[in-house]
């Protein structure tokens, strides 16, 4: 059976899933406010382009299942209302920003209200999902979530594996947070790890050899760790890279939903703020730790370049 799919988003991951979809024999009508991106994955052979959101709910057949990939917020909830008067009862809309899952529950409750299904998507694999499948964990009503499945099915690794129904609506963006959360955690431990070995001068350790062991029977064996192996291999690009570490949101939501529920996340949580210490938010605290140490201990302070 051909499934046709309305994608809004085009951007690195969108513009991705349009081809890994087209590729799977899906038929993908998009939408993206850039006009020479779109005309550019039209020529590919992706998907077919539209110019507005209002042609784009035209061009599908009922009932219709339109997916937007655009950044959580108000980008997104603009679209949605936009869409929400152009569909029909009986219509599916996919969310696949890193929104927020309480977010995501009050869309569900808004747009079934209007008699739309809704799906709330997490969307892990970044730039390589296109040749090695993405991670999709979705939220929604069981009828909702079958309606979306087949597009999963596409998007994943294989259609048995990558993809999961994990709950109501709102368990999807809910799944995908507490995964970067845990990132955040495995990062934060694996560039300490290596800053350890750098700092042990005399034994002049080859970190870049580590790496590469690590990845073969070691425990700690990971795509993170293959990530990492790749950049020590370019220690003149290590030298100019600035060490601020930006945090989109999701470190931020997982940690008020371990206070929230009385969880312990040590690990997550420490991992969040020093993302926050990298950005420099840490200077003035630093800058008082020395004038104490001062003042009790007599020791000198470093003055400011």
């Amino acid at each position: 059976m051909t499934h046709t799919l309305g994608l809004v988003g085009l951007g690195k991951m969108g513009g991705n899933m349009a081809r890994r979809l087209s590729r799977a024999g899906v038929n993908v009508v998009g939408y993206d406010i850039d006009a020479a991106t779109l005309r550019a994955l039209q020529a590919e052979g992706a998907l077919t382009a539209v110019d507005s959101l209002a042609a784009l709910v035209a061009a599908l057949p009922a009932p219709r299942v339109v997916w937007t990939m655009l950044p959580s917020g108000e980008i997104s909830q603009t679209a949605l209302e936009t869409l929400l008067p152009l569909l029909s009862a009986g219509d599916v809309l996919i969310d696949g920003a890193n929104a927020n899952y309480k977010d995501s529950q009050k869309r569900g409750t808004w747009l079934k209200s209007h008699g739309i299904g809704f799906v709330d998507c997490g969307v892990s694999g970044g730039v390589h999902g296109l040749a090695n499948g993405y991670c999709l964990m979705f939220g929604g009503e069981p009828h909702d979530a079958a309606r979306a499945t087949p597009i999963m099915q596409a998007l994943a690794a294989a259609p048995d594996r990558g993809w999961l129904h994990c709950g109501p609506v709102g368990a999807g963006h809910y799944t995908k947070m507490v995964h970067n959360g845990i990132e955040y955690g495995m990062m934060e431990a694996i560039a300490e790890g290596f800053a350890l070995l750098d700092a042990k001068k005399d034994f002049n350790l080859p970190s870049a050899q580590i790496a590469e062991l690590w990845k073969n029977g070691s425990v700690v064996r990971s795509w993170l760790l293959d990530l990492t192996a790749d950049a020590l291999k370019d220690p003149e690009k290590i030298k100019t890279i600035a060490p601020y570490v930006a945090d989109s949101g999701e470190g931020r939501w997982t940690v008020d939903a371990a206070v929230e529920q009385g969880v312990a996340t040590p690990v997550l949580a420490l991992a969040l703020m020093m993302r926050f210490a990298s950005q420099g938010k840490d200077e003035y605290a630093s800058k008082l730790l020395a004038l104490m140490r001062q003042g009790f201990g007599g020791h000198a302070v470093k003055k400011a370049d």
